[in-house]
């Protein structure tokens, strides 16, 4: 392989600053206003960039095109969310949010910072790159949305041409050793569905229940059945999770409401374990109701398809960390994350692969993403604008 893209510390200095103020103003969801007038501002500079954004969320697409691009020229595709979670946070460092009740939880500040080092770092040796890129900033990855509606509103076409490969990255507090790349040929990440349940019955006194067809008694039922179902409907080799996280019902100990609510959360880890397994969820949902004459109305959400990496682009990845950052710093994963990601959405439709990363923690912290007291280094930083840039720098080299 050619020799690598490395940061500079001029580029170091200019992405912490960006992800600095992204740390200190997260948004959510699909329409981040802030977030995208940064990144747009932080590529403003780099002429040539083919630069769209999108009219549904706060997408932006940049191609930086060789010098020589045609048909036949390969485009890369890199990769990054923005979007944060609302979480308080609770870790001590000069750029803690300052949105009360919204924090980047889960590293994506990093990742998009990263992005933009990527994108500077290419930018620099335009003239001689013998690929085209394409730079994706998703809002939404929390979501469930972001990554699906870029591909629904044209992203793989964008270029004009086929994507060839794509890859993506993740940083993680508390999980991996620091700075120390994973991965994994295959299954990487678990697909998810969550499960909205409403098991409908007739409320009336809590003295007379037997007038009543009382909804929370099922609704328990059904919870305890998820149990069962896993151990009962999954062989020991078809790992899988259910989780009743959330039940919602009823407002007094002697009034039976009309119905409960329930959420539950499902794991898996092969596309077909996936469909059988939110298959034999619904099926206990209605059957149990029906067994005590109620009715239970279900409600599939957005999902996480699994997070596949092809065999070939992840032997790629694992010479870029190499040769990047020493075999030393390599991590073959034996098993899958129970987490689940919506790059999976992108890599079902390009080969490609989702590299993690362990975050040097701010201080001692060593809880997980998600958590008020997750921490991410301005170290990631580097570590995900070097990986990416190599990712396209070093193609067909």
């Amino acid at each position: 392989m050619t020799a690598p893209l490395t940061i500079t510390p001029e580029l170091q200095s200019f992405v912490r600053t960006i992800r600095h103020d992204l740390h200190r103003h997260p948004e959510t969801g699909t329409n981040l206003p802030r977030t995208q007038a940064q990144v747009l501002k932080a590529l403003a500079d780099l002429d040539g960039l083919e630069i769209s954004t999108g009219e549904r969320q706060s997408s932006i697409i940049a191609i930086l095109r060789a010098p020589h691009s045609g048909p036949q020229t390969p485009v890369i595709l890199l990769r990054a969310d923005m979007d944060g979670l609302p979480v308080e946070e609770k870790v001590d460092i000069d750029y803690i949010s300052q949105e009360p009740g919204r924090m980047h939880a889960c590293g994506h500040d990093v990742h998009t910072a990263g992005l933009i080092g990527a994108a500077h770092l290419l930018h620099t040796r335009r003239s001689e790159l013998t690929v085209d890129v394409m730079f994706m900033f998703q809002p939404a990855e929390e979501a469930f949305v972001g990554a699906k509606w870029m591909l629904e509103d044209g992203l793989l076409d964008a270029a004009g041409k086929p994507v060839t490969a794509a890859f993506g990255t993740h940083v993680f507090s508390g999980m991996f050793e620091p700075r120390v790349w994973g991965l994994r040929s295959g299954t990487v990440m678990a697909g998810c569905d969550e499960v909205r349940i409403v098991v409908q019955g007739l409320g009336g006194h809590g003295s007379v229940p037997h007038r009543t067809l009382d909804p929370v008694p099922v609704a328990c039922e059904i919870g305890m059945g998820l149990n069962t179902v896993v151990a009962r409907k999954f062989g020991p080799f078809e790992p899988v999770v259910a989780t009743l996280g959330s039940l919602q019902a009823g407002t007094d100990s002697v009034i039976i409401p009309d119905s409960a609510e329930m959420r539950i959360s499902l794991r898996s880890f092969s596309p077909d374990v996936k469909v059988r397994l939110l298959e034999a969820v619904q099926q206990l949902a209605r059957s149990t109701a029906e067994a005590y004459d109620l009715s239970a109305e279900i409600e599939v959400m957005p999902d996480y398809p699994v997070t596949i990496n092809n065999p070939a682009e992840t032997r790629y990845a694992e010479q870029i960390v190499e040769t990047v950052f020493g075999a030393d710093r390599l991590e073959k994963m034996d098993d899958p994350l129970s987490g689940s990601e919506d790059f999976s959405h992108v890599l079902a439709e390009v080969p490609g692969t989702f590299a993690l990363i362990g975050a040097e923690p701010e201080g001692d912290a060593t809880e997980t993403n998600h958590s008020p007291r997750a921490s991410f280094a301005d170290s990631s930083i580097d570590d995900v604008a070097e990986f990416l840039a190599n990712a396209a720098w070093m193609r067909n080299r």
